[in-house]
C-alpha cells in the first residue's frame, strides 16, 4: 500500500500523537525518529508528503530538506515543516530550501490535518 505522509518526528508523544491524527484523518502513514531514516524513507516509501521536524538526531531537518529538494526523482514531493514556537529563522530557512508550508508547536490537530489536506491537493471541506 502506497504511503500518503512519511512522518519524521524524534519526540515520541508528538509523534504518537501525529500518527493518530493522520490516520484517524484517513491517510496511510509511516514514521521515522531522525534525520538519515526520513532521507532513506522518502527514498524508499516515496510517500505523497513528509512531515518533516527540523530538529532531528542525525540529521537536520534542513539537511533532509535540502537533499530531497536536490533529488530530481524527489522534488516533487510536498514537504510540510514542524517549527518551534517563535522560531521565525528556521520558517525562513525552510522556506529559502524549497518547504511548502508549515506547522508550528505546539500546534492544534486541525491545522495539521489541514496542512496535510491542502498539500495532498484534497478537498479542505471534507471530514
Amino acid at each position: 500500500m502506497a504511503i500518503d505522509v512519511l512522518i519524521a518526528e524524534d519526540e515520541p508523544s508528538i509523534l504518537e500523537s501525529l500518527e493518530f491524527i493522520l490516520r484517524r484523518a484517513g491517510w496511510s502513514v509511516s514514521a521515522v525518529t531522525d534525520g538519515d531514516a526520513a532521507l532513506e524513507g522518502v527514498r524508499r516509501l516515496r510517500p505523497r508528503m513528509l512531515l518533516l521536524d527540523v530538529m532531528l538526531p542525525k540529521r537536520s531537518g534542513f539537511d533532509v530538506l535540502k537533499l530531497v529538494r536536490a533529488d530530481a526523482a524527489l522534488q516533487g514531493i510536498p514537504v510540510l515543516i514542524l517549527t518551534a514556537k517563535g522560531q521565525q529563522q528556521d520558517r525562513r530557512i525552510a522556506t529559502e530550501l524549497g518547504a511548502d508550508a508549515f506547522v508550528t508547536k505546539p500546534y492544534a490537530n486541525a491545522d495539521v490535518v489541514g496542512a496535510v489536506r491542502q498539500l495532498l491537493g484534497e478537498n479542505a471541506g471534507s471530514p
